[in-house]
């Protein structure tokens, strides 16, 4: 972290100290909140529920599903109004009528026909997944490192069936650099997409990311832009750091790409440093 990055954020923590305005942050999961190996570190469980009980709004904005998002809400011990879940495409509510407690209250669709038929032109020994509005999916062969809870293999003819919030790509034959390659030949239009840290590739509707849905739901809890924290590591995080930073923090994790670090407003330790615990003690009533 730079002198200018350090001393900006001791400012904001100060400041905080002696106000009433509660925070508004928003965590990234894998890599950020969990390890590698999807483990929760006992320190970084601590300063999230520290920092929640001080009164300041702590939730999750993830690229993953609804389904595999759930746990890691309630091995953290978190019952936030909103959570961001598929990249921005899907935002759930806490409903107490509903089970688990939440409703599907904001979803952002697309036609996924011309996309998977372009990918597959370039990918042909990838794997590929749907996920629809209401959680259900559908995966072809392949994808055995996914949560594959209310989800069936289908052949790849039978993903375009509807609508959906968001394609799944993996492509484990490719490295990192060959599978950036390729994504930028493929010329993607009417699309967002976010590419993983190994060669999977995150797709969701057109203007849609982590950044838009959180804006949304800023707007929703009425929180100034100011108290804005938003923190990740991944690709999938830049427009959600870019948007944070603007009068708030958008922080980067230790271990996240060069690309990501760079657009971050500051950076904190890797994950298995707890980078997310070391930043939120900065963080008072």
């Amino acid at each position: 972290m730079s002198d200018t990055h350090a001393a900006s954020s001791s400012a904001f923590a100060a400041g905080q100290g002696t106000g009433a305005t509660r925070l508004f942050i928003a965590l990234d999961v894998d890599g950020t909140v969990l390890h590698e190996d999807g483990t929760l570190s006992l320190s970084v469980v601590d300063e999230i529920r520290r920092v929640a009980a001080l009164g300041h709004i702590v939730t999750l904005a993830t690229g993953r599903s609804w389904e595999t998002t759930r746990p890691v809400l309630e091995d953290l011990g978190l019952t936030p109004e909103y959570v961001v879940c598929a990249n921005g495409a899907l935002v759930l509510k806490r409903n107490e009528a509903e089970e688990g407690g939440y409703e599907r209250f904001f979803t952002e669709t697309f036609d996924p026909t011309e996309v998977l038929l372009t990918i597959r032109s370039h990918l042909a020994e990838g794997s590929y997944m749907v996920e629809y509005p209401d959680g259900f999916r559908r995966y072809t062969a392949g994808m055995t490192d996914w949560n594959l809870d209310r989800a069936e293999e289908v052949p790849f003819e039978d993903l375009v069936t509807s609508p959906v919030t968001r394609v799944v790509v993996v492509s484990p034959s490719h490295d990192e650099a060959d599978f950036l390659r390729i994504v930028e030949q493929m010329g993607l239009q009417q699309v967002s997409y976010a590419i993983g840290w190994t060669a999977w590739l995150d797709i969701a509707p057109k203007g849609v990311n982590k950044a838009t849905a959180l804006e949304h739901v800023r707007e929703w809890l009425d929180v100034d832009r100011s108290q804005v924290i938003a923190v990740g590591d991944g690709r999938n995080d830049i427009d959600m750091l870019q948007w944070a930073g603007v009068e708030g923090r958008g922080v980067a994790m230790g271990q996240a790409p060069d690309e990501v670090r760079e657009i971050a407003s500051e950076v904190t330790g890797s994950v298995t440093e707890d980078g997310l615990s070391q930043l939120l003690m900065s963080i008072s009533a």
